[in-house]
């Protein structure tokens, strides 16, 4: 498969639709999966935290989107009280694949089919250029974080799993 077809037709629209049409250019489709980070990072030949990872959790019912490095672990405590929800958890696969468009594995950072509230952990502004999924498991996208943060919508947060 070519470059240009790597992306996922609805997620190739959307960097259409952002005006980052030369995004496309540059997604990178693999023949093994890029389903986890440890698999993307592998694939592209970065570090793991240059990954990002784009997952969709569930709070008091309601998806929410969070961008997280891939080294990182989400805290869930921290979410919930950034969201000032009762409850946050992650969301079924059927929830993801029905508010974003696509499977786990392959959920891009922007471009779902409904918009959600987007939280976007601190620690990918530590990297000039993150990789993304873009819309299936096997193609990911180079973009600078600050524009990844800026085209999400995304609310700059701390909500890393802090390691004693």
């Amino acid at each position: 498969m070519t470059t240009a077809d790597a992306a996922h037709p609805r997620f190739a629209e959307a960097l259409r639709e952002l005006g980052l049409d030369e995004l496309n250019a540059q997604v990178r489709r693999f023949p093994d999966a890029t389903r986890t980070a440890a698999e993307a990072a592998a694939a592209v030949g970065c570090e793991l935290g240059q990954i990002c990872k784009s997952l969709i959790f569930a709070a008091d019912g309601v998806p929410v989107l969070v961008l997280m490095d891939g080294a990182s672990r989400v805290d869930l405590e921290l979410v919930r009280r950034e969201l000032g929800a009762g409850q946050v958890t992650r969301a079924k696969a059927d929830v993801v694949r029905e508010t974003t468009g696509y499977a786990i594995g392959g959920v891009p950072p922007f471009g779902h089919r409904t918009r959600t509230r987007v939280l976007a952990d601190r620690a990918l502004l530590d990297h000039e250029l993150v990789w993304a999924a873009a819309g299936n498991p096997h193609a990911v996208f180079p973009i600078a974080p600050k524009d990844l943060v800026a085209h999400a919508g995304a609310t700059l947060v701390d909500v890393r799993e802090q390691t004693s």
